[in-house]
């Protein structure tokens, strides 16, 4: 979750129309190989060995994939792309505005700037002042906000090649906002255009809590609610799957790293689970 100050309501560009199908890992059955290039990828990883990147950060990335998952949604560093709720850390951010700042464009969506929640507002400064650090990184990253219900509309309507999301889907469900945030982003992409959705995977022999308390969620509940607005499945990857993690915490997926919401209770056992399972999808905008 995330944002900055400064913030952009209708950004218009020209990148190229984006109509890929699926990717990599465990893609649908008959979708085409994603188009992320050799360029791209050698970009990710100068990304990934920069020196803007914390070392606690670096440490995730064995957990969390970055370019493998780049790679299976066909992102590709000349797309205008819409980052949906980065956090204040903006650990993706870290990844994406270094790879898109010379031939592509980066939008990072967070939360409104008009609520008076101090979490919020913390949030969104703590972000600000991530870009304002490495102007030379994110000195062209533009801030906007995606937030139910008082900022809806992040970027002009048909105007991204790609959305991507990370482990933010159970955020939306506990405050009823999944629906219109998947439908906005949904407005955001270009036809033909495509939505990463990385979540917390819930068992699918447990009902869905549609609140999400536990942080996790059912594949098939997050499949169901983005083609309710619209999209249509392309490609599933089992990138993020950890096998390790038994999804039946106290303190539900924070229990687990990063997060360790228990502190040092059973924090060894923790560590050798490692960060949660996860489901990776990608979705298209029909044309």
């Amino acid at each position: 979750m995330s944002m900055s100050r400064a913030i952009l309501p209708a950004f218009l560009v020209t990148a190229a129309l984006f109509a890929g199908c699926a990717g990599a890992g465990a893609s649908k059955p008959g979708a085409a190989a994603p188009v992320t290039d050799a360029a791209t990828l050698a970009a990710i990883d100068q990304a990934l060995a920069g020196d803007h990147r914390s070392a606690a950060n670096r440490a995730r990335d064995v957990y969390r994939h970055p370019k493998e998952t780049l790679s299976f949604f066909g992102f590709r560093q000349d797309m205008t792309v819409l980052e949906i709720w980065p956090g204040g850390g903006g650990w993706y951010t870290e990844v994406l505005a270094p790879v898109l700042r010379d031939r592509g464009h980066y939008i990072a969506a967070g939360l409104d700037p008009k609520s008076d929640s101090q979490y919020t507002q913390d949030n969104i400064k703590a972000f600000a002042d991530k870009l304002a650090s490495r102007p030379d990184v994110y000195g062209k990253a533009v801030v906007t906000a995606l937030q139910y219900p008082g900022a809806m509309q992040p970027v002009a309507d048909g105007s991204v090649d790609m959305v991507l999301t990370f482990r933010n889907l159970h955020n939306w469900m506990s405050r009823d906002a999944a629906e219109p945030m998947l439908a906005a982003m949904f407005r955001a992409l270009k036809p033909g255009g495509i939505l990463g959705l990385e979540e917390h995977h819930a068992s699918d022999s447990v009902p869905q809590d549609p609140h999400a308390k536990s942080g996790y969620v059912r594949e098939d509940y997050a499949i169901a609610l983005a083609k309710s607005v619209g999209f249509r499945l392309i490609g599933k990857s089992s990138i993020n799957a950890n096998p390790k993690d038994t999804k039946d915490y106290p303190q539900g997926v924070w229990t687990l790293p990063p997060t360790y919401r228990e502190g040092d209770v059973n924090r060894e056992r923790y560590a050798a689970i490692g960060e949660s399972d996860r489901f990776t999808l990608r979705f298209q905008k029909p044309l």
